[in-house]
């Protein structure tokens, strides 16, 4: 018998103590398969995200690397979002078009527009192009980091927003990958 991956226990009992304390909805649970998997050293699912990637320190990118693409993956897509934000889902990263060479994403990740590994970062809620942290108004939020791989790549100009990017990769995502981290003021 073959052992359970991290990601399965995850799954397993985490969710339901996130579901009843009120941290995630039905939705919410890690997205991915064993094989395609997104992490960070700098939280695991549903940790608490450190201040120093928020807009209460440094404000910079949290460190990221995946594995498991399905054969065939062209591009990658990373998004990040809030959706407990009171005015709706607010972007707060979109950087697509990520060579599927690339397997990681360093902490404090430049907002280039075109940045040196490749692919093109858009716009966010913040009106500015790069990673956006954490900056809730009040109480606890979500923030999902989903990557997605794609079939294709997109070719989209740099300053695409999220949904401009979601729309160009319909019918192209091959895997979806998702981590799940908290910030509360």
């Amino acid at each position: 018998m073959s052992r359970p991956h991290r990601h399965e226990l995850m799954s397993i009992f985490l969710v339901p103590i996130f579901l009843a304390a009120g941290l995630l909805n039905e939705g919410d649970k890690p997205v991915g398969s064993n094989d395609f998997m997104i992490e960070s050293n700098a939280f695991d699912y549903g940790d608490s995200i450190d201040p120093d990637y928020t807009c209460d320190g440094s404000d910079v990118s949290p460190q990221f690397q995946w594995s498991g693409a399905p054969e065939g993956t062209r591009s990658f897509v990373l998004i990040s979002d809030d959706p407990d934000a009171p005015v709706g889902t607010w972007v707060h990263w979109v950087y697509y078009d990520i060579p599927a060479t690339i397997t990681e994403l360093r902490e404090a990740f430049p907002p280039d527009k075109r940045p040196e590994i490749g692919g093109a970062q858009g716009i966010t809620d913040f009106r500015r192009i790069g990673y956006g942290g954490p900056c809730p108004p009040g109480g606890t939020h979500r923030y999902f980091f989903k990557l997605y791989a794609l079939d294709t790549v997109l070719g989209l100009a740099s300053g695409a927003t999220k949904r401009q990017v979601l729309q160009a990769a319909e019918g192209h995502i091959l895997a979806q990958a998702q981590l799940m981290g908290t910030y509360a003021r």
